[in-house]
């Protein structure tokens, strides 16, 4: 009865300060797909986004490769990825790629992260790396529902605290365990990306939004007041400790074109 009164009590329609958005920032898995596939709703309303002039930024615990893929050929203006090791984007036609650490320190620090980690996977014979490993330049990731049945929440809860012990950062995903070493986090480069890009931090918090749909996007929920979850995200709401501002009524990346047609009428009104 709780949970159905907490979920009552969610609004699932923007206001209208909403109008002085300019920065759209998202999460890929389950916020921008639904189910493991991209729906054409959600490419439509990336596209009808930018063509409004606002400002679209993946940020994601996806791998670089698929990082590579997104800010070539989707209509986003950048991708922060895994966890916030590095930020791809077009400038003048060409995509770059930063990061604030040195990619060979970070390589480095993955080698070391890696065979740590298979070291704790020993004890879960039934757990394995993601299949998109190979393509990640930080991160280790472990697959807890992406081409698997879903994990038990206690054997999840299990293996990222063992990370955590190591010194490691680690962060469940609704399909990875995404682990790492280094300072970075979502939060962290999505701020300071924004600094970058002339934004104060009253700026920030007028003019940019956060969708989500895990436990891994709280932080940003927390971070950026303007914020939405997709309706999936109420499968985590008594675990979250930060609350998105709305929650739309589809899953996805429908929830995620049901979001933007809300922000698109409010802004033209």
């Amino acid at each position: 009865m709780k949970q159905q009164k907490q979920q009552k009590q969610q609004k699932n329609t923007l206001t209208s300060d909403w109008k002085t958005v300019q920065w759209v920032l998202t999460d890929v898995d389950d916020t921008l797909t639904w189910q493991g596939k991209l729906p054409p709703e959600t490419l439509i309303a990336l596209a009808d986004l930018q063509q409004a002039g606002i400002k679209v930024v993946a940020v994601t615990g996806a791998c670089a490769g698929w990082c590579d893929h997104i800010a070539q050929l989707w209509p986003v203006d950048a991708v922060i990825g895994e966890n916030g090791a590095f930020i791809m984007e077009k400038k003048e036609g060409y995509l770059t790629l930063t990061s604030d650490a040195s990619m060979s320190s970070i390589k480095k620090n993955q080698a070391k992260l890696k065979a740590q980690v298979m070291d704790i996977l020993a004890d879960y014979p039934d757990l394995n790396l993601t299949l998109d490993q190979s393509y990640r330049l930080c991160e280790v990731a472990i697959d807890i529902g992406q081409n698997r049945e879903s994990v038990a929440p206690d054997i999840i809860a299990q293996v990222v605290c063992k990370i955590n012990k190591l010194g490691a950062h680690a962060t469940a995903s609704s399909i990875h365990i995404n682990s790492w070493y280094g300072e970075h986090s979502k939060k962290i480069t999505s701020l300071n990306f924004l600094q970058e890009k002339g934004l104060s931090k009253a700026e920030i918090i007028s003019q940019t939004c956060y969708i989500g749909d895990s436990m891994n996007d709280q932080f940003m929920f927390a971070a950026l007041p303007k914020s939405v979850g997709v309706a999936n995200i109420k499968h985590y709401w008594d675990k979250l400790q930060h609350h998105p501002e709305f929650v739309m009524t589809e899953p996805g990346g429908y929830g995620f074109a049901q979001f933007a047609k809300q922000l698109l009428a409010i802004k033209a009104g």
